[in-house]
């Protein structure tokens, strides 16, 4: 699925009632025929063996449906590690992830099919009863319309499929009489308001008690959402007319996707991520095979194997052949720009591409799909799961995991198609990571960090409705399963349907629209079942030869982009400047962005500002070098922009004369003890030696179990963090060394890490402007024993200690309430404060500001879930408060003066005004700050 991960596919051959079976541009018929072909090519896994994985599935689907209904239900969603239920309202939001909740049991509906699919079939007679009693559909909450269709609306219709098919076996479900289908029309009318728009493309959320635009509803003000969202409702809602005969859910979804198909790019047959729904403008004019776009190009295929619509087939054709041109760079899948598709639009990949090796062999076209999940797989045995998105040289980008199907769908499919029992022992490595570092004893955690392994709390419902099922039946021979999964169509959320649906209710006209308004090459089309002798030549070692060139893709790390710098190392040549590389006080580094055609700018207030002319490089490989190197320092800068905002954190001096009357605003770090989930850290202070803490300190003895006191400047934070923690302090506080500077009069900023694995700094960190620092300073000098509270607010004063003395009148003067301080700290505009300085900055077109040297460090690509709408192409070299500039000393070791006075989030040019000459070029880099993950 788009936003919150997905399945895909159907099964491997089709039932003759099937009016498109003779004619199916997939390879589903032949899929069955080809599975003996590959046996040859690796050691075949014995019944034995297989058995014995399948059926370690089924306890591990066990583990995770028997805790989420024990500990969870009838919440939505279970949270593993704390071992209870997620409810929407009772938890910290976690923004457009939550809109899949919508307190109707969701775990509970989209595992309905799973159980029958497992032979289950007494949970889920027992389930069904649970699910007609429980589930409410009429709550007052705003769910995402994409989701609560593909995972609700089609959790019902699926296990409305396989309750009549096991009525008709006799033996279970004789009660019922289509419950679950009146529960799913139900649900059907509730999602028709979200279509009210001019365009006929649905608002991204509906409130399921008041529907749309009403002041209760909370929702209808949107205009924007995902083509994946738009287009990624053919299948439940022809389901559902097809099953209950009430048309207008067809009618609905088809306009949608109509509608997208007209807003398509004509000159590259491509469509962007997202659409205004009422005007039909493009919003973001990347494209891909990811997140946002995924399952539109999923639905548009199987629709046409379900509903037998040439005009679906045709449009899927057209738009593949886009995506093999243009997306396509084996074994990688790169967004581009829709108005320009042979640029890239990133240098990224996110794990929801997944999906496609399946869906190419759905197509037929086994050698790309063999291509890109064998780069894959390889991904996920240096990282043991796929990160969220990994970029082309294969380094983490972000680092989460939530439990993702698609490459298991993959493998499925491949296995299906190949016979390859290879992809067995693919599944093999996935069922053995699951257990090893995902399983905890009240289910499966998603991983928060691939990287260190590291848990979040949270088991998504796609996890049970699709990743057992895809595993169980890699698996397991036809037997094992207890109806024909080929006289089945699997959705994106891999729900099953009746491909009988194909010839049932057809009041839908289906006039091809599609050829009246583009020339579609006939070459293009598989009218007939593509011989297998084509797609799987009478080689047994055919697979293993295209896998093969791929065994160290990861570890090589050459893909396309990197050939060329690899080429000149071999002739002497030294690689271009990587953005992430460049530190502005490197002559070498000025010199070869010059040679690039990238010029800096020095402005008054200190900052520095880099502007590129192509025709000032001094070629056109370093014109072109120069261009990478600009679209990488915005990428970079979003990447930092992604950094969720921490809240300000209080320094309390709780010692004689203050007694916790003096709190100090301070900016938290990124890394070490996060105050706000443990106990605040009390304990006297004592200046470090060096007092900019960059090396060793040389006065431990003074620093032992005392708060340490550090001047910013000379080295990276983490740095500081590690040297004082060494000398056995149990905190520290950075000083800026910008004599002057204030909290009053700067927006606070969080402290980055040095773009490592910062894990092992455990004490609390912050930073104090040099007035609120000077405070400190002043008391230590007054009274020497300084004693100080470190906490995410301020705490109540000590009365008894106060009573015993009272503070003296100069302290008096310097006192502020935990109040004031609240107060204030909520006035400080973290996102938006411009000042004078970036408001002339911004008249300058052709500009971008990347950074001078400073403490900060890159962010870990892992973090994200920033202000999606924001532009952050352009930010200044100042230090910490800015994105840009954490990016640039991932490598440097080394830092100078900066200004202060800059917002972390402060506005920016858009990227049309930054590089005149390239805005069309890079114009996809503007809108990279929210991909639908």
């Amino acid at each position: 699925m788009s936003e919150a991960g997905g399945g895909r596919g159907f099964g491997s051959s089709v039932p003759q009632r099937a009016p498109w079976s003779l004619v199916a541009a997939t390879a589903a018929l032949c899929l069955v025929s080809a599975t003996s072909v590959w046996t040859a090519g690796a050691s075949p896994m014995s019944r034995e063996e297989k058995q014995k994985l399948g059926n370690q599935v089924l306890e591990m689907f066990d583990h995770a449906y028997g805790n989420y209904m024990e500990h969870a239900y009838p919440a939505d969603e279970l949270m593993p590690l704390t071992c209870r239920g997620r409810v929407r309202g009772q938890e910290p939001s976690r923004g457009d992830v939550d809109d899949a909740l919508g307190k109707f049991s969701l775990t509970l509906i989209d595992s309905l099919d799973t159980l029958v699919v497992l032979n289950k079939t007494k949970e889920f007679e027992d389930a069904v009863r649970k699910v007609l009693r429980d589930v409410n559909l009429d709550n007052d909450v705003v769910v995402s319309v994409f989701e609560t269709n593909i995972r609700v609306l089609g959790g019902l219709l699926g296990g409305h499929s396989l309750a009549i098919m096991l009525k008709e076996k006799g033996e279970y479900m004789q009660w019922y009489n289509d419950e679950l289908l009146q529960m799913a029309k139900q649900l059907g009318y509730k999602l028709l308001p979200a279509f009210n728009t001019t365009s006929g493309l649905p608002y991204p959320r509906i409130n399921l008690k008041f529907g749309i635009r009403k002041p209760e509803a909370r929702t209808g003000t949107e205009t924007d959402t995902c083509t994946a969202c738009a287009g990624t409702l053919i299948l439940e809602f022809a389901a559902l007319s097809r099953f209950t005969g009430a048309t207008i859910f067809e009618e609905y979804a088809r306009k949608a996707l109509d509608f997208l198909w007209e807003k398509r790019q004509r000159s590259s047959n491509l469509v962007g991520v997202t659409i205004n729904i009422h005007t039909g403008d493009w919003v973001r004019k990347d494209s891909g095979v990811g997140a946002g776009i995924d399952s539109y190009y999923e639905y548009l295929l199987k629709a046409y194997v379900l509903l037998g619509d040439d005009s679906f087939l045709e449009r899927f054709n057209t738009h593949y052949d886009a995506i093999m041109r243009y997306i396509s760079q084996p074994p990688l899948l790169l967004d581009v720009h829709i108005h320009k598709p042979m640029l890239n639009a990133r240098t990224w990949m996110d794990a929801l591409l997944a999906f496609f090796p399946g869906l190419q062999v759905l197509k037929g076209d086994i050698r790309p799909a063999i291509e890109t999940h064998e780069m894959l797989y390889q991904v996920i045995k240096k990282h043991n799961f796929l990160p969220e998105a990994f970029t082309t040289d294969f380094r983490v980008h972000w680092a989460q995991h939530p439990l993702r199907p698609e490459f298991a769908e993959s493998t499925y499919f491949l296995y299906k198609a190949t016979g390859d029992p290879y992809y067995l022992e693919v599944g093999k490595t996935l069922i053995e990571n699951l257990n090893k570092y995902a399983r905890v004893p009240c289910g499966f955690a998603a991983m928060k960090d691939v990287r260190t392994g590291s848990h979040e709390d949270r088991m998504d419902s796609f996890f049970l409705a699709e990743m057992f099922k895809y595993l169980y039946l890699l698996f397991a021979d036809k037997e094992d399963v207890i109806f024909d999964i080929e006289d089945y169509i699997f959705t994106t959320e891999a729900h099953l349907l009746p491909l009988w649906l194909s010839t049932t209710n057809q009041r839908i006209s289906k006039k091809n629209t599609t050829s009246e308004y583009t020339e579609l090459d006939d070459s293009n089309f598989d009218w007939t079942c593509p011989n297998t002798q084509i797609l799987f030549p009478n080689d047994p070692l055919y697979a293993q030869s295209i896998r093969e060139p791929l065994k160290n893709v990861v570890d090589k790390s050459c893909p396309r982009g990197i050939i060329r710098v690899e080429e000149s190392f071999r002739s002497g040549a030294k690689p271009p400047l990587r953005a992430r590389d460049f530190m502005a006080t490197n002559p070498e580094h000025l010199e070869i962005l010059k040679k690039m055609g990238v010029s800096l700018i020095h402005l008054k207030d200190g900052r520095v500002q880099l502007v590129q002319h192509a025709i000032q490089a001094a070629s056109s490989i370093d014109a072109e070098d120069g261009l990478r190197f600009m679209q990488e320092m915005i990428e970079l800068s979003s990447q930092q922009q992604k950094e969720q905002q921490l809240p300000p954190r209080a320094v309390q001096i709780v010692s004689h004369p203050f007694f916790g009357r003096v709190v100090l605003t301070a900016g938290p770090a990124q890394f070490g003890l996060d105050l706000s989930k443990h106990k605040e850290t009390r304990g006297f202070v004592a200046s470090s030696k060096p007092y900019n803490g960059c090396s060793e300190l040389t006065n431990p003895e003074a620093v032992m179990g005392k708060i340490a006191l550090i001047q910013r400047g000379q080295c990276m934070f983490a740095e500081k963090a590690r040297n004082i923690q060494n000398a056995g302090a149990i905190g520290g506080i950075v000083i800026d060394d910008n004599e002057g500077s204030s909290s009053d009069t700067a927006p606070l900023f969080q402290m980055a890490g040095d773009g490592k694995d910062t894990d092992d700094i455990t004490i609390p960190m912050l930073f104090l402007f040099s007035k609120e620092g000077s405070i400190i300073l002043d008391a230590i000098r007054e009274y020497e024993e300084v004693e100080v509270l470190l906490s995410d607010k301020a705490k109540d004063r000590d009365p008894e200690m106060e009573n015993e003395e009272q503070p003296s009148s100069e302290s008096d003067s310097q006192n502020q309430s935990a109040e004031q301080i609240a107060s204030s700290s909520q006035e400080v505009d973290l996102v938006d404060q411009e000042s004078p300085e970036e408001s002339s900055l911004n008249s300058h077109p052709e500009s971008l500001s990347p950074a001078d040297t400073d403490d900060a460090a890159s962010i870990s690509p892992s973090e994200q879930n920033s202000n999606p709408t924001e532009n952050h192409e352009t930010t200044s070299l100042d230090g910490e408060c800015t994105d840009l500039d954490n990016q640039l000393q991932e490598q440097s070791e080394t830092e100078e003066d900066s200004n202060p006075n800059v917002s972390w989030g402060k506005k920016v040019q858009p990227i049309d005004s930054i590089l005149a000459d390239w805005n069309e070029d890079i114009e996809a880099f503007e809108m990279m700050e929210k991909d639908e993950l």
